[in-house]
């Protein structure tokens, strides 16, 4: 079989399932492993594809940002894991921001150090943090109605006012050449910008985000670690070479 069928028939079962293993390639093509490594390899350097582990996903669409409620269902037992470890980093006396977020949100129950303060713009943290008794500043802003997130000059200038110990940020997307992305522009500066102030900073992934990249840059990645559930072996290679990766799910 020609490599551009063989290509064809990749992208094809991938448009029908997204997520595709590699021997359902394998089969689908009546091709050894190593052909269709090199196949999915070559395709992702086209920005046609993503390898994750086991096989092959398609990339997101650049500007496709999920509601609140439709991230709050997706990989929970993941979010939960990665929430857990990012919440025991935070120590005692510590002045943090929590972007919005699903992930973050959910570290707000395991934050056991004391005397934390928090600064966030995620509306949707205030009811648990409060039920925590956690001292908190909301930032203002714009409301973004699919996020919950507090964005724009509002939130930029709540945030001038502090400096952060730790921040914890979602992401969208991890890629060796586009660094972190989110697919809104000021949702990605109001990210910056906690980077920016914090002497840590910290990006939450569950095993989803790897090799993509949506519309709006972050930041590089060497400018905040990566907390997350899974990476494989050869992408964690790639990527430590340039930030630190702790990964919670062995």
């Amino acid at each position: 079989m020609l490599t551009a069928e063989r290509h064809r028939i990749i992208l094809d079962l991938l448009e029908k399932q997204e997520v595709v293993k590699l021997q359902e390639f394998v089969d689908a093509t009546s091709s050894s492993e190593s052909t269709i490594r090199r196949d999915l390899s070559q395709l992702e350097s086209q920005r046609k594809l993503k390898r994750v582990h086991g096989g092959a996903a398609l990339l997101q669409q650049k500007r496709e940002e999920p509601s609140v409620s439709e991230k709050s269902t997706k990989n929970l037992q993941e979010k939960l894991e990665i929430a857990k470890y990012a919440a025991s980093l935070i120590r005692d006396g510590d002045c943090i921001f929590l972007d919005a977020g699903t992930t973050t949100l959910q570290m707000i129950p395991y934050i056991e150090a004391k005397d934390v303060v928090v600064v966030t713009n995620g509306i949707t943290h205030l009811e648990a943090l409060l039920e925590n008794s956690i001292p908190t500043y909301l930032t203002g802003g714009f409301v973004k109605q699919r996020t919950r997130a507090l964005v724009g000059r509002g939130a930029v200038m709540g945030m001038e006012q502090y400096s952060f110990d730790k921040s914890f940020i979602g992401v969208n997307g991890i890629h060796l050449t586009y660094g972190y992305t989110t697919p809104d522009p000021e949702e990605a500066f109001v990210k910056r910008l906690a980077i920016q102030l914090s002497q840590q900073a910290y990006m939450l992934a569950d095993h989803t985000k790897w090799n993509e990249s949506t519309f709006s840059k972050i930041a590089d990645l060497h400018e905040a670690a990566i907390i997350t559930s899974e990476c494989d072996e050869e992408l964690w290679k790639l990527y430590k070479e340039k930030t630190f990766i702790e990964v919670v799910k062995k």
